[in-house]
């Protein structure tokens, strides 16, 4: 290719990897130091592994970073149909030709950017083999269909998710994995954290932020009753909207709340005793 259509391809991947900067700062308050952490991994291009219960703020946890970085984002679902070619890429037909697709692994490798695999337990084991190499010092990626070996950039950084709540044999991370990650670990926040998120998120005042962060405690205490998880800061979010919207307040934490974490009628009925009495 010559000059001219290399400055035009190199242009479009430009212009491929901006579509993943965000535009506006998404809200993040700050738990236990995990913001200057987070940025020394960047800087030192560690891989960072985030744990913590579902709704507790670790995706909206990257995208404060990657805004806060001023890099791209850019996010996987992990699934346990995800394969290899899904992250690094594959050869597709267009018109008459067989192009080569960049995965979007290999997109943040080449140009820079964050890549968040998220419930990276999700994915088959043998897809999450071909991170290892990205998460050491070498930070290379194969690309065996077209035989190559990418080197990083410096301002790629990998990060990937789980939640150890739901650990088992079948999907766990090896400690072959969990060992080339520096981790930062994450709850649902303390008290005032939680009810300045739920007021900002959510829209409501104070007092019913104060209520519904109370709410939450409770049920998470049902934990101990054969609850399988706590209800998460996500679901406090929705059911203070739902109310600001108009929806009554019991209704609201049923639909938000209650049936959301459990089908059991009996925990059921105990998390919409604790609405009555408290919201």
């Amino acid at each position: 290719m010559n000059r001219t259509g290399d400055q035009v391809q190199a242009k479009g991947r430009e212009l491929e990897i901006d579509q993943y900067r965000l535009q506006q700062e998404p809200y993040y308050a700050e738990v236990n130091g995990e913001i200057g952490l987070f940025t020394i991994a960047a800087q030192s291009r560690m891989p960072v592994m985030l744990k913590g219960p579902t709704g507790c703020g670790k995706t909206r946890f990257v995208q404060h970073m990657a805004y806060r970085l001023k890099r791209p984002l850019i996010t996987v679902a992990c699934h346990e149909d995800l394969t290899a070619s899904d992250l690094v890429g594959r050869y597709l037909l267009k018109g008459q030709e067989t192009i080569w697709v960049d995965g979007p692994l290999t997109l943040g490798v080449k140009h820079g950017g964050i890549v968040y695999l998220d419930e990276i337990v999700e994915a088959r084991k043998d897809t999450t083999v071909i991170i290892h190499p990205l998460s050491d010092d070498r930070r290379l990626l194969p690309i065996e269909k077209k035989g190559q070996v990418i080197e990083a950039v410096d301002e790629f950084m990998l990060v990937i998710s789980y939640n150890p709540g739901y650990q088992s044999v079948l999907k766990d991370l090896k400690q072959s994995t969990k060992q080339r990650f520096m981790a930062i670990e994450f709850g649902y926040p303390p008290r005032e954290i939680e009810v300045r998120v739920i007021e900002h998120e959510a829209g409501v005042d104070k007092d019913l932020a104060q209520r519904l962060v109370k709410l939450g405690e409770k049920v998470r205490n049902l934990r101990s009753h054969g609850l399988e998880e706590g209800v998460s800061t996500r679901l406090l979010i929705y059911a203070g909207e739902l109310i600001r919207q108009g929806v009554p307040p019991a209704r609201a934490c049923e639909a938000a709340v209650t049936r959301p974490i459990t089908d059991d009628p009996d925990m059921q009925r105990s998390i919409q005793e604790l609405v009555k009495a408290i919201i």
